[in-house]
């Protein structure tokens, strides 16, 4: 018989705001690693001689990698305890980080960031598995407001930080700021956080299973990401698109006939996760596609500077961030559902401002005004998917979380990208507007949705 070796006690740890803020910091690198080097590309490719082709997979190696071996990532957490993953993923993050720095050519910068990418998929669900194992009661929807302020927040930010990087000493020192902060937050960790659940007898790891669904999840992500440049009715998306669903209907057969299992598949069926995973999905393309379309407005339309961009994206964040924290605290009182359906509402509303007229004052505060409703979106969606889970299926669970996560990016960066694809390439803002407009209509049925699909009030803590 399984049982639960679970050396977490009953107390409350009394460091679990510190760690809160350790692991909050740790999974902000991460977020971060997305738009900073969005906006360090053309100085990479001046620099390195990189090719569009390069350029592109300097962002896709990492999102592939980092989206693709989530789950995997989940499951070793809670096979062999997610403090161990934490400072692993932590570990491999950074000196992936100090080698992504030192690139002198395209080929060092791609494997870098494929290394950062698994640092990453060990290190987000471990991290947010940990947050929920710590926490209960109002306190884990509290700490779980600040957890999705620091990773809605970071996107935003990351606009900032790479202009004002950018601007004194210069790109690589994008990836070297992680490794200072990294080495701090592995040795806090290390020594402050208690030791984790594993499960006994320990199950051998379903290696057949985590081929399936890392292929699947890859191929989905890399046909959401190839659809914004090529088009979505292409042979390759495709195929892509096909190569994914075989691979999922495959791992889903054989999770059914598996000694070991990856997961249980029926833990998608929940209401609570289905339902999380949804908001989850919603809220990061929504972030995305806002982030995507007033930073290319801003600096293509209107020819601002990155460091320019940047301070204009810092009441994004900052909203973002609030819009978070305040839901943490309302969540026990008001329920999941009903701050679902008025968050995706809001950015519902903050979308509908540029769609109606683009001129930089209504961009800047459609864009924040949004951000208010993802940020407050991120908590629900992490506490519903997360409420219903036992603690040896909080790995996972949160590999789930952030595994749509990943799929919302790729899918609010392939739906803008293929909209406003006139707006990229020329002179008018038709493209950006019509972007907007797609976004708020997607936020408002999205609304519809959550109302049905969410349930009305958390999940029990554990």
């Amino acid at each position: 018989m399984t049982t639960y070796d679970t050396h977490e006690t009953e107390t409350r740890h009394p460091l679990r705001w510190r760690l809160l803020a350790f692991l909050g910091i740790a999974q902000l690198m991460l977020i971060l690693d997305v738009t900073v080097v969005a906006i360090a590309l053309p100085h990479m490719e001046t620099d390195l001689g990189l090719d569009r082709a390069a350029l592109t997979w300097t962002v896709s190696a990492y999102t592939l990698t980092f989206g693709g071996l989530m789950l995997l990532g989940g499951r070793i957490a809670d096979l062999i305890g997610a403090k161990r993953v934490v400072l692993a993923g932590l570990l491999v993050f950074t000196a992936a980080s100090l080698a992504t720095g030192l690139a002198a050519n395209a080929e060092t910068l791609i494997g870098g960031r494929i290394a950062q990418g698994v640092g990453a998929a060990l290190l987000s669900p471990a991290a947010l598995s940990l947050v929920i194992t710590l926490f209960s009661g109002d306190e884990r929807n509290k700490a779980l407001g600040v957890w999705s302020a620091l990773g809605g927040g970071g996107a935003a930010l990351g606009v900032l930080l790479g202009g004002l990087i950018i601007s004194g000493p210069g790109w690589p020192w994008v990836f070297f700021i992680n490794v200072p902060i990294g080495l701090v937050i592995i040795a806090a960790l290390a020594t402050l956080l208690p030791a984790t659940g594993v499960i006994r007898p320990r199950p051998q790891l379903d290696l057949l299973g985590a081929l399936l669904v890392t292929g699947a999840t890859a191929a989905l992500i890399y046909a959401l990401i190839r659809a914004g440049d090529h088009g979505w009715l292409t042979t390759t998306t495709g195929g892509l698109i096909l190569t994914a669903a075989i691979g999922y209907t495959l791992f889903t057969l054989w999770q059914k006939h598996a000694r070991s299992p990856l997961m249980d598949i029926t833990m998608l069926a929940r209401r609570p996760v289905a339902g999380g995973a949804f908001l989850i999905l919603m809220a990061t393309a929504l972030m995305v596609a806002a982030f995507f379309l007033g930073t290319f407005y801003f600096q293509h339309s209107r020819g601002y500077g990155a460091l320019h961009t940047g301070l204009l994206f810092l009441p994004v964040a900052v909203i973002t961030m609030l819009g978070a924290h305040l839901t943490g605290t309302l969540l026990g009182r008001v329920g999941a559902r009903t701050l679902a359906t008025a968050a995706l509402l809001i950015a519902a509303a903050g979308m509908a401002v540029p769609a109606l007229t683009m001129q930089p004052v209504a961009v800047t505060a459609g864009v924040a005004i949004a951000a208010a409703g993802t940020g407050a979106l991120f908590v629900v969606a992490s506490a519903t998917a997360l409420g219903h889970v036992a603690p040896h299926e909080s790995g996972v669970a949160s590999g789930i979380v952030s595994t749509f996560h990943e799929f919302g990016a790729s899918v609010g960066a392939a739906v803008v990208s293929s909209v406003a694809a006139a707006s990229f390439a020329g002179d008018s803002v038709t493209g950006f507007r019509n972007g907007f407009l797609v976004a708020a209509i997607a936020a408002a049925a999205g609304a519809v949705i959550a109302s049905l699909l969410t349930p009305g009030r958390t999940a029990p803590q554990h």
